[in-house]
């Protein structure tokens, strides 16, 4: 079984399609939605597809960690899946067969990440340059130096690993992907999985500009790893 976990926040624009693509998926799922109060109808859609819908409701901002532990900590699955709200995954029943069979054959895999790429009508050259590169370093980081790294777009993980060491760390503002990866490469092996592919918007890179969203993931991973904190106070909603 799958828990395929979603954290959302004002996704009004994009939600819909990712939970469109999920229920094409006909192995066994559940798809369990973590919101962080949303105002603009995203509960409501959310609810069309999933009665797994958590709302945080507390009055301090919640960050994107504790959303996904929220998520996660209500999952039945063998395997946790945690997507953005604006991914989505052509063949899901190939993609998932493929990457559940990485499991399989390896049983020192603990999780998997996949190539991220945005979706070709919102595509721009520098979008095709730099998730390559970030390619390349997913390859070189899990695959080769056996030191965990992803990003939030895709991470499959195996439920009982996820819980081994914790889940996200719920102190960090940014780059609790890649700090989740790097504490499960000690305890088993993470891939990056280069025929599998998912689909996004690209929205911050287009928002901020590819200089200043590269500069932030890489000052973030960095600070994370050398001082167990990130670089950002506060990973700004764009929409």
């Amino acid at each position: 079984m799958i828990s395929f976990v979603i954290p959302t926040l004002n996704e009004i624009k994009t939600i819909e399609q990712t939970l469109q693509c999920l229920t094409e998926y006909s192995g066994t799922n559940e798809i369990i939605i973590s919101d962080g109060n949303s105002k603009d109808g995203t509960v409501e859609v959310c609810r069309k597809y999933t009665d797994n819908v958590i709302v945080y409701d507390k009055p301090d901002r919640q960050t994107i960690a504790m959303a996904r532990n929220m998520g996660a900590a209500e999952a039945k699955g063998e395997y946790l899946v945690f997507l953005d709200a604006d991914v989505v995954i052509p063949d899901i029943d190939r993609f998932f067969e493929a990457a559940e069979e990485a499991f399989r054959s390896d049983e020192r895999l603990v999780a998997l990440t996949v190539q991220y790429k945005v979706v070709p009508e919102q595509r721009t050259w520098a979008d095709g340059i730099f998730f390559r590169m970030l390619g390349l370093q997913f390859l070189f980081s899990n695959n080769i130096l056996r030191i965990g790294a992803a990003g939030g777009e895709f991470q499959m993980i195996a439920g009982d690993a996820f819980r081994t060491v914790g889940g996200f760390n719920e102190k960090l503002a940014a780059a609790e992907d890649m700090d989740l990866f790097q504490r499960l490469s000690k305890i088993g092996r993470t891939r990056f999985e280069r025929s599998l592919t998912v689909y996004h918007t690209g929205r911050r890179a287009h928002a901020v500009g590819w200089p200043r969203l590269a500069w932030e993931w890489f000052s973030n991973s960095m600070s994370v790893w050398i001082f167990k904190k990130s670089a950002s106070k506060e990973w700004k909603e764009i929409r």
